[in-house]
């Protein structure tokens, strides 16, 4: 695949801020577009400067919703160069997703060769402050101008830079929860394990609702009982009981993860036992409760870990260890944080390294 690069002038190009970041409102200097339609096929990606892009409001993607995205990150090692962590199974979801939306699949090496050509220019964008990354964001969207069209004859494929810092301001600190259990975000047979807008706006109002009741993040049910648990607005949640990591299968309402996946596998390295099951809400309150659970964290490329020491349900808050950070909890993330920055040996050949 060839890529035209269109860089940034020198008196136009910005520097990587200083101090705190936030997530995902800062974005480095330049982005990669790349087009597909019917006839052609896959363009050649172009490397432009970050702004803009001309677009009609009969752009089918505007009405329909038809598009998927995918995030991941690039992590500054101490050497001085950047880690990408599993970029390969990100790739991968990336396409399952496009099926399951009717839009067109990439090469998985030419999205690769995307991801690491913008990385290479804008090198400079990858934080070197602790727990701070790159985030990327690799999107697809059915770009025909028509509204009349339900297959995707054309799309836009583009990747945005972002440096950011942890998703919850409190850092590594324990985040209160709401169950929800009126309104619904996926059911079986839908789109809820495809990386598509359409989740996570269905679940915006009740975690506004959430928010200003004093929660982080909203706890799915499933759609049909409202009984077990799922995941969380924008990532998977996990439950520790004993020396055993917990979490909800995937049953093809909730997104499988690849934090997720990754967690499972580093659990069981390090001598914990893993089980997948249907987690019933009423049992888990009782088990916080008594004490059988001991911790429960969401996970997530963007929060990587969030450990949970609250849960709303009902009407009343459940407190999990006492609001403070478990000993499985905060040996996963010091593991699994220590692979993605290279601080330690990555045992797994997880990490493609850059520069």
């Amino acid at each position: 695949m060839k890529i035209s690069v269109n860089s940034i002038s020198s008196d136009q190009a910005r520097s990587l801020p200083d101090g705190k970041f936030g997530f995902g409102r800062i974005f480095s200097n330049h982005m990669l577009t790349r087009t597909f339609t019917d006839e052609t096929g896959w363009q050649d990606a172009e490397i432009q400067p970050y702004g803009p892009i001309p677009m009609n409001l009969s752009m089918s993607v505007l009405h329909y919703g038809q598009e998927i995205f995918e995030g991941t990150k690039a992590y500054r090692r101490p050497d001085g160069k950047i880690n990408l962590f599993r970029i390969d199974q990100n790739i991968k979801r990336f396409n399952r997703s496009a099926v399951r939306m009717e839009l067109p699949i990439m090469d998985e090496e030419e999205h690769l060769e995307a991801i690491v050509s913008l990385i290479e220019l804008d090198a400079s964008w990858v934080p070197d402050s602790p727990d701070s990354s790159l985030y990327i964001r690799p999107t697809l969207v059915s770009s025909e101008n028509t509204i009349g069209s339900l297959n995707a004859n054309e799309a836009l494929f583009f990747i945005l830079l972002s440096p950011v810092d942890p998703y919850f301001a409190t850092g590594f600190n324990p985040i209160s929860v709401f169950v929800e259990d009126e309104y619904v975000r996926a059911v079986r047979g839908g789109v809820g394990e495809a990386k598509t807008g359409g989740n996570y706006a269905a679940s915006l109002h009740a975690t506004d609702k959430a928010i200003k009741a004093g929660y982080k993040q909203v706890v799915w049910l499933d759609a049909i009982e409202r009984r077990y648990v799922e995941e969380m607005g924008g990532m998977n949640i996990c439950f520790v009981y004993g020396n055993k990591l917990v979490t909800s299968p995937l049953t093809g309402t909730i997104l499988p993860g690849i934090t997720r996946d990754s967690l499972l596998i580093l659990a069981q390295d390090l001598g914990y036992e893993t089980e997948e099951r249907m987690i019933d809400i009423h049992e888990l309150i009782a088990d916080i409760k008594s004490g059988v659970c001991t911790e429960a964290f969401a996970c997530g490329t963007a929060a990587v870990i969030a450990p949970i020491g609250k849960l709303g349900y009902k009407g009343e808050d459940v407190i999990v260890n006492n609001n403070e950070v478990g000993a499985m909890t905060r040996h996963l993330y010091d593991e699994l944080t220590g692979i993605q920055f290279g601080r330690i040996p990555d045992r797994f050949g997880w990490t493609l390294q850059i520069g």
